[in-house]
């Protein structure tokens, strides 16, 4: 695996900063953010200096219960390629549940939910791991997730999960060292126990972010500075491996870039501190054990769950993973529902919990599609926040941010329009404009803007 060193994550809102900051070694960028065709100035003047791009994929949802979308490999991998990446990263996440499995409504989250750790679901995860694998033109890594809420009757811990993961699967591991702490605020679990499980030489890489404690509750934010505790699990790691690279994550409320520095600064002070105080390593011939990527199907034995492929007596038939995909199915749907839709709370689960998540949820969506749509924020002013929570509150999206703000925006207006008949007439034109089946060219917006003149 290749040594990135120091980097953080780039955003559009932080492009000038990140590309003026000194030892920056590497970038991380959203992957849905990325149009292979016409990449940003500012990725495309990094990569001139030397500085490697990895994208960070946020929607396929490897965790979910289907199989994953061809379309959204097919891009994760033009994206790889435009980049010139060594590695593409995921998360162990769910982002959406419903459909032809459970014969139910499509229901989105857009956000990353936990799986639940169980036989099941682990089983469902390496098969779409694999078939991510084949899709992709370079290794992929996945990063542990932070969450608000636990399943109930889970069968395995954290670290024991990600580590059989791996064994199967041969994937690398991204280990976001905030999203331990959060899972130790929300859920109890302690991250050094996770670490201990984990196989050390499948880090492919780190990540380190801010967060915020409410009522006893850490929301993992992105958008607060990061503390001494998250540092404190990043020293943990470090003084057992030294990890290829480590990457500041920050997604909103952004800072000067003197503070960005500052944070950068305390990353590398706490891994020089936790390399000086580990014991000196045994003397092993060789180079270090690193992080590499699997060798293809064809040339390694089938694992027993690998569709396609016979199976000896003894070993599960694959047709066992497409039964665990059924009772995944119905548990995730069963989740998001209770999340998204207001139905109740499955069996098992902290109630109080589960209705911090969903506002959580409710409140990235209206953050969300006021970045996506911003003309709507302005146009309904003041009441835009309260508005979408009240549109939000039990009706679940149905295919992305942008058409959740064509959504809001149709509920608004048949429900509570603006009173103002001005405002009403904006709201309808700028639905009009991007709810028909392509956007209006130049000729109709120049007649447009004539016409109101008029």
């Amino acid at each position: 695996m290749k040594h990135l060193g120091i980097g953080i994550g780039w955003r559009p809102d932080i492009a000038e900063a990140v590309e003026g900051l000194a030892g920056i070694e590497w970038v991380e960028a959203v992957a849905e953010n990325i149009c292979p065709g016409h990449l940003p100035d500012s990725l495309v003047r990094l990569r001139e200096r030397g500085v490697t791009v990895v994208p960070h994929g946020v929607s396929l949802g490897l965790g979910g219960a289907d199989r994953p979308d061809p379309r959204r490999l097919a891009e994760l991998a033009a994206q790889a390629d435009a980049l010139g990446a060594p590695l593409v990263t995921e998360h162990i996440a769910f982002v959406r549940a419903g459909g032809e499995l459970t014969a139910s409504p499509r229901l989105e989250a857009g956000h990353l939910l936990p799986v639940p750790r169980t036989r099941d679901a682990l089983r469902v995860l390496c098969e779409n791991v694999r078939i991510a694998q084949d899709s992709l033109p370079v290794p992929l890594a996945l990063e542990n997730i932070a969450a608000l809420i636990g399943w109930p009757d889970e069968e395995l811990t954290e670290g024991q999960f990600l580590a059989e993961l791996v064994e199967r699967t041969g994937v690398g591991l991204l280990i976001d060292v905030a999203n331990l702490h959060t899972n130790h605020v929300n859920r109890g679990e302690d991250p050094v126990k996770t670490l201990d499980a984990l196989p050390l030489e499948a880090i492919a890489y780190v990540h380190v972010a801010g967060g915020v404690e409410r009522d006893g509750v850490w929301h993992d934010t992105h958008a607060h500075p990061v503390t001494r505790p998250v540092l404190d699990v990043l020293a943990e790691l470090a003084a057992r491996v030294a990890p290829p690279g480590v990457l500041l994550e920050r997604d909103e409320a952004f800072p000067p870039a003197e503070e960005l520095a500052g944070e950068l600064g305390a990353i590398r002070a706490t891994l020089r501190a936790a390399v000086s105080a580990a014991p000196a390593p045994a003397p092993a011939p060789g180079e270090p054990a690193r992080w590499s990527p699997p060798p293809t199907h064809q040339n390694t034995p089938a694992h027993p769950d690998t569709p396609g492929r016979p199976h000896s007596p003894g070993t599960p038939d694959p047709s066992q993973t497409d039964r665990a995909r059924e009772r995944v199915a119905l548990a995730e749907t069963a989740l998001l529902s209770s999340l998204t839709a207001g139905t109740p709370a499955p069996a098992g689960f902290d109630g109080r919990r589960l209705r911090v998540q969903a506002r959580a949820l409710v409140a990235k969506r209206a953050d969300v599609a006021a970045k996506v749509a911003p003309e709507l924020a302005e146009l309904i002013g003041d009441g835009y926040r309260e508005a979408f929570c009240s549109y939000a509150a039990s009706r679940p999206m149905r295919g992305g941010y942008r058409q959740d703000a064509l959504d809001f925006t149709r509920f608004l207006l048949d429900t509570a329009p603006p009173a103002d008949p001005g405002s009403r007439r904006a709201l309808e034109r700028w639905y009009k404009d991007r709810a028909g089946p392509r956007p209006p060219g130049r000729t109709a917006r120049l007649l447009r803007t004539l016409t109101r003149a008029a």
